[in-house]
């Protein structure tokens, strides 16, 4: 049944016969008869069926909420084993928001000085994304904000506090300035994320509470795409102070805080709330509470 669960969790996801199946590596026939084997087995209908995939029946909707857990369950206990017999080994699947990816290496870099035997994979997403795939199974844990919109049933642990900055290059309207405030900010040639961030839902709602709007002339989902029109000079951009300090930017480029209000947000490290964790994530968990420790965030 477990094999079959995995099966109905991949469909409930990809919502097309054909898909689930090439994800799960076996053929289109395959798929709808172990779908309709564990219909048989559980007595009711799972899946409303035409031409094509027409979604989950209402009892197809609750299977998926104990699928969910069973093959967590399966999973966890699968890598108890191999860690029994082999020591922390696997797999681990990340997902960040654009705002933390310079953050990952933190973790990362020490998690696998102490565990070699462990190997990742890092994805860069939305914050809302980032909860569909934990509830999917589809990641082991994501860096995201811990803040402004709800997160669900997840353990979190906070990693770094985000202060905004206005990043632009010398010579350019305001780069002379100390400090900025969001309605001045509002006034010259923007590149920012695009709505679909939350940094950007927040951004906005900073620009907001100062009474104005913002208007960039160019979004996008890459930091690297915001940092190079910064360089050109044309555009400035609103980022946190340690993501552009990430990059390296020399005297050309100018960093300068952003007030009225003085806005800082939280982002940290979450993982579905289980009990017990399995050991990769039960490790991964521990060492983002190191740094979190070494960065001073409660």
């Amino acid at each position: 049944m477990i094999d079959k669960l995995e099966m109905f969790l991949v469909l409930a996801r990809e919502k097309h016969f054909g898909r689930a199946a090439l994800e799960c590596g076996v053929t289109q026939p395959t798929l709808s008869a172990a779908i309709r084997q564990l219909e048989g087995q559980l007595g009711v209908m799972l899946v409303s069926r035409g031409s094509r995939f027409q979604g989950l029946t209402p009892e197809g909707q609750r299977v998926l909420e104990w699928a969910r857990r069973i093959v967590g369950d399966a999973r966890t206990m699968r890598e108890e084993m191999r860690t029994a017999r082999k020591g922390l080994s696997g797999h681990i699947r990340l997902a960040a928001i654009p705002t933390t990816l310079a953050m990952v290496p933190m973790i990362t870099a020490p998690f696998q000085e102490k565990h070699p035997d462990v190997t990742f994979s890092v994805l860069s997403t939305t914050s809302l994304q980032i909860l569909a795939l934990l509830e999917n199974l589809e990641i082991d844990a994501g860096l995201t904000y811990l803040e402004n919109e709800p997160l669900g049933r997840v353990t979190s642990v906070p990693l770094q506090i985000e202060r905004y900055h206005l990043v632009t290059a010398a010579g350019t309207p305001l780069s002379d300035r100390e400090t900025v405030t969001w309605k001045e900010v509002s006034d010259i040639r923007l590149c920012l994320l695009t709505a679909d961030m939350q940094n950007r839902r927040i951004i906005n709602q900073h620009f907001s509470e100062a009474g104005v709007v913002a208007q960039p002339t160019l979004e996008s989902n890459s930091m690297i795409v915001l940092f190079s029109h910064v360089r050109t000079g044309r555009w400035a951009s609103i980022i946190p102070f340690n993501v552009a300090k990430s990059f390296g930017f020399h005297e050309d480029i100018r960093m300068i805080p952003i007030v009225e209000p003085d806005a800082h947000h939280t982002v940290g490290l979450v993982a579905t709330h289980r009990e017990p964790f399995t050991p990769l994530v039960s490790a991964l968990l521990h060492e983002a509470r190191i740094l979190g420790e070494r960065n001073q965030v409660q």
